[in-house]
């Protein structure tokens, strides 16, 4: 008989074989709706009335052969200005692997986009033209893309065609990236020279360029080892809703529903419920309209406990053996994503799994400065598209993990009181490029919490 414990362990396996969600990014121009195009085209991922819109859009605006970028660039305003400005998802699969693919913009403006897209990403193809090389917004998806803590990433060096196939131009510019890359603290770089407009090495080995022996971006795409086992780390369930039908049926019924998000859940398994600190044991738990002995991340449940409890929306229950610490000040690198400015004394709402409060910038201890992965001390704020560190005092406490063990439980983000924007992503605990820093003195003025 299969134990639950093995009945997780296929669950992961069979997750981590079949699904890949990885991100587009580059430049402006670099080509990136054009591989997305040709990876759907090539991998007979396109219906075939898609394909025919497509042409006909093509002859209409004089173009001898299908515009492949049109298949993801589906605003009308990309279209006309032939740019992505939206992420757009698209789900293909092959014989070896499901995909969700994020083609994020290019344009420095729409950066912020990016994050959206990778923030959920195992695999991040950064493109380049073979032209320019390296540039700033290069440098920016990688720093994202490391700042994200996505594990894989792949370099595609893209219109090789324009520069003669020539090995030495793709050579200089893989080195060049792989060691900023690396510098960010990127755990795996694959670099692959490709014409997205040709299909030179998109899911087709190239003709023109016999001096290279790797895998094409679909190969690559398909062999890649990637771990969904959520179930490995501690587990942590925020509360979204507490459920008290108090019906003749159900009188005393009592749950608290919400998902997973990473660990273990099990019957008679001892928890704490944080901020609180109360303690309880887990009575039961409900999925699908059954009870069940074990649940594990990602799956939706609704939690019941021995004891009563104050609970409600954002508290969050985890193992009483391994809970996260809880914390009023918040230590963290963000990426600024909202026009108006972040500055240091900001009033602002901190959004974590299902808990929303009210904080304050108490700091911001340094900007990244994206040429030489420097720090620039004390800015005074950010402004779209900066990375930095900040310190954020909340008015309640928080139950966090540090982001490089959880992107879950580890995220956030500050939203504006006022209206509701988003104004920057969070990512707790140290960033790829801090170091470790000494202990915050907290201003005491503006908002004393």
């Amino acid at each position: 008989m299969t134990s639950t414990t093995e009945q997780v362990g296929d669950f992961a396996d069979l997750a981590a074989t079949t699904l890949l969600r990885f991100a587009t990014a580059g430049s402006v121009d670099d080509g990136k709706s054009t591989l997305v195009g040709r990876l759907l085209h090539d991998s007979k991922s396109v219906l075939t009335d898609q394909l025919e819109a497509v042409e006909r859009v093509s002859a209409s605006r004089g173009q001898d052969a299908p515009d492949l970028a049109l298949l993801t660039d589906g605003l009308r305003a990309e279209r006309e200005q032939g740019i992505t400005i939206d992420v757009a998802y698209r789900y293909f699969a092959t014989a070896r692997r499901r995909f969700i693919l994020a083609d994020t913009p290019g344009h420095v403006q729409y950066t912020r986009n990016m994050v959206t897209g990778a923030s959920t990403a195992d695999l991040a193809v950064v493109l380049v033209d073979a032209r320019n090389g390296v540039i700033e917004q290069t440098r920016r998806h990688a720093a994202v893309a490391a700042l994200l803590r996505v594990p894989h990433v792949v370099l595609a060096v893209n219109k090789m065609d324009l520069v003669g196939y020539e090995e030495s131009v793709f050579a200089k510019i893989a080195e060049e990236f792989t060691a900023y890359a690396s510098d960010l603290g990127v755990p795996e770089i694959t670099a692959i020279p490709i014409s997205a407009l040709a299909g030179d090495n998109v899911v087709e080995p190239s003709a023109h360029m016999d001096w290279y022996g790797g895998p094409t971006v679909l190969e690559h795409l398909e062999t890649v080892p990637v771990s969904h086992d959520l179930t490995a780390c501690p587990a942590r369930f925020p509360v979204q809703y507490v459920i008290r039908p108090q019906t003749a049926e159900h009188p005393d019924y009592r749950g608290y529903a919400g998902q997973i998000a990473s660990g273990v859940l099990r019957v008679g398994e001892a928890v704490t419920v944080l901020p609180s600190g109360r303690t309880s044991v887990i009575a039961g738990i409900d999925a699908l309209g059954e009870s069940v002995d074990i649940a594990w991340a990602p799956q939706s449940v609704t939690v019941r406990l021995a004891d009563d409890i104050d609970i409600s929306r954002g508290d969050l229950i985890a193992p009483s053996a391994n809970p996260p610490a809880t914390t009023q000040d918040v230590i963290a690198t963000v990426c600024h994503v909202a026009d108006q400015p972040l500055s240091v004394g900001a009033r602002v709402l901190l959004k974590h799994t299902t808990r929303t409060v009210k904080a304050i910038v108490k700091e911001i201890p340094s900007r990244l400065t994206l040429d030489d992965l420097s720090q620039h001390p004390d800015p005074g704020q950010l402004v779209a598209n900066d990375i930095g560190r900040v310190v954020v005092r909340t008015a309640e406490p928080l139950a966090l993990d540090a982001y490089a063990d959880s992107r879950r439980t580890g995220s956030f983000l500050l939203i504006d009181p006022a209206d509701g924007t988003t104004l920057a992503a969070g990512m707790a605990g140290e960033s790829f490029a801090s170091q470790a820093r000494t202990s915050v003195q907290a201003d005491e003025e503006g908002w004393d919490f």
